[in-house]
């Protein structure tokens, strides 16, 4: 029984800590825009969301041509989460799985 508790208690442990170790990650990214087109829309959803966030650019846009840093830290704990960007013109650029948890910088291209 004792092994058994000990067992439990180590798991908890190491699970908390990976947990915390987890959510200790700057998500901060900077997103440029190195395409001809104003991006209009950004979304960054985690990769087991079965829908879009919300637009994390709100009322702004995203130049052609310029950068902007965004903390994509929604609290979950997550590291991957997929990108989607919509342009003036109307197209999108989807870009799965992007771990911020090591990506200081993401960009769209043509």
């Amino acid at each position: 029984m004792k092994r058994l508790l000990a067992g439990a208690v180590a798991l908890a442990v190491a699970s908390t800590a990976a947990t915390a170790w987890a959510q200790s990650y700057d998500r901060r990214v900077q997103i440029v825009n190195a395409t001809s087109e104003t991006m209009m829309y950004f979304y960054a959803s985690t990769v087991d969301a079965p829908t879009w966030e919300e637009d994390i650019l709100g009322d702004s846009v995203l130049p052609a041509g310029n950068s902007v840093v965004m903390n994509i830290d929604d609290g979950s704990g997550y590291c991957r989460y997929d990108f989607r960007a919509v342009f003036a013109d109307g197209t999108e650029a989807i870009q799965a799985g992007v771990n911020v948890c090591e990506v200081a910088t993401f960009t769209f291209h043509e």
